[in-house]
């Protein structure tokens, strides 16, 4: 059965669709004292596909509650998929005493669960910090699918290390030019963005990235461009916290197009095909 966390539940009804599989009934509740509860009633299959992106604190927790519940419930196999996970670009320490939270948070989910399947993690090493197997599976070339026509498309990627994803877009799409900004950050929310040689007045630009959060990083590199036709934005996470959304609209996106690891309105396109290959 597919066992959707209350973070996931657009992705969890496509991957049930994609593999024939049932939608177990989860419940979401709360204790008086703000403890929270997710259960499984009814759950009587072998097999448990769970599905939650850990997007906050609570989303953790759920799912570990769910994972237990399954077991408790009699599945003898649990899979966990985990659209985002939340805490995995902490895979460093960068000062005495902190921990590695990554690490920390995948021998948890580990403890729980007989396999995992990430989608398009920031670092794909972050898949050695689980106990159990791990599958990466790529999202990237399904937002090909969401693009409108576009006209001598220039696809974009914001700093070096989104250059992989860029291309996997573009290659899907069919045809277009890649090319990327070199990128410096100050802070958690401030970045400075130099754009390359690559002439875009005019054309259809595509930028895209694994993850859009606060928007800084996307919204720097499109203030570089010189008066493109029209600009997309397309990445697989759209976290979009606080202002981001409209902080594209303010750099002058013309749309968004996310996958729906992280359920927003412009999670148009759905990971559930990558999904039901790994499971199967």
């Amino acid at each position: 059965m597919i066992v959707p966390g209350s973070t996931s539940q657009s992705l969890a009804a496509a991957l049930a669709v994609e593999t024939d599989r049932r939608v177990a009934d989860v419940a979401y509740d709360r204790f008086p004292d703000g403890e929270q509860l997710a259960a499984v009633p009814g759950f009587d299959g072998d097999e448990a596909v769970v599905v939650c992106a850990t997007v906050d604190d609570a989303a953790h927790l759920q799912l570990l509650q769910l994972q237990d519940a399954c077991r408790e419930a009699g599945a003898e196999r649990i899979t966990t998929v985990i659209p985002y996970m939340g805490y995995a670009r902490q895979d460093d320490v960068f000062d005495i005493g902190q921990p590695i939270s990554a690490r920390a948070v995948a021998r948890a989910i580990s403890t729980g669960c007989d396999r995992v399947v990430l989608i398009s993690p920031h670092e794909p090493a972050v898949a050695d910090r689980f106990d159990v197997p791990v599958a990466v599976v790529d999202a990237a070339p399904l937002l090909a699918g969401a693009l409108p026509s576009l006209a001598d498309p220039l696809f974009l990627a914001p700093d070096a290390g989104a250059v992989e994803f860029a291309d996997a877009v573009c290659d899907a799409y069919g045809h277009g030019e890649t090319d990327h900004f070199e990128k410096t950050r100050h802070s958690g929310s401030e970045v400075s963005v130099d754009p390359h040689d690559t002439e875009a007045a005019g054309r259809d630009v595509v930028v895209v990235d694994d993850i859009v959060a606060t928007g800084a990083t996307m919204s720097a590199a499109i203030d570089g461009l010189d008066k493109p036709a029209q600009t997309v934005v397309a990445c697989v996470h759209p976290v979009l916290v606080r202002n981001a959304r409209s902080r594209l609209a303010r750099a002058g996106v013309d749309a968004v197009h996310a996958t729906d690891t992280v359920e927003q309105p412009c999670s148009t396109v759905t990971a559930a095909p990558v999904v039901a290959d790994a499971l199967e």
